[in-house]
C-alpha cells in the first residue's frame, strides 16, 4: 500500500482489498485498544486524502504480509503512518470488526469470511424462505 499525502482512504481500502478480498478496512478518527472495538461515529470520510486526516508526515509502501496478525497491521498503520485502521470480516452476511480476533493473521480473517461471509447468509435466508413455506 502506498501512503502518501494526496491519496485517500478510498484508494488505500482498495489496495488493501485486492490483497484480501473477504476482509475490507476503514478508517477512524482515534486509535483503539487490543481487543476493542470502535464506535462507529469515529469512522472516516473514505473520499478523505491521507494528508488531512493522519497524524503523522511519513511516507512509504506498506506491503501486506498475510501470515502478519491483524492487530500488527493496524499497529504498523498507526505506529508509521498516524492512520488509526480497524479491519472488519464477513460473517452470515454483516460485516464485523475483528477485534475478538485480533491475533489471527490476515490470511486467516480472510479464510474465515470467504466461508462464513454471504454464501453462508445466502444459505441461511434460502432456508428462513423454506421454514416459512413450510410452516
Amino acid at each position: 500500500m502506498k501512503i502518501a499525502n494526496n491519496r485517500t482512504l478510498k484508494d488505500l481500502q482498495n489496495d488493501f482489498q485486492k490483497a484480501f478480498p473477504y476482509l475490507k478496512i476503514e478508517f477512524y478518527k482515534s486509535s483503539h485498544h487490543y481487543g476493542e472495538e470502535t464506535p462507529k461515529e469515529q469512522v472516516l470520510d473514505p473520499a478523505s486524502t491521507i494528508g488531512t486526516v493522519r497524524t503523522m508526515d511519513n511516507y512509504g509502501i506498506l506491503n501486506l504480509d498475510e501470515n502478519q496478525q491483524t492487530s500488527e497491521f493496524e499497529k504498523l498503520l498507526s505506529k508509521l503512518y498516524g492512520l488509526n485502521v480497524q479491519v472488519f470480516r464477513k460473517s452470515y452476511g454483516k460485516w464485523l470488526q475483528t477485534w475478538a480476533t485480533d491475533n489471527w493473521t490476515l490470511k486467516e480473517q480472510n479464510d474465515r469470511s470467504a466461508k462464513m461471509g454471504d454464501k453462508n447468509f445466502e444459505k441461511s435466508a434460502n432456508q428462513k424462505d423454506k421454514d416459512k413455506i413450510f410452516s
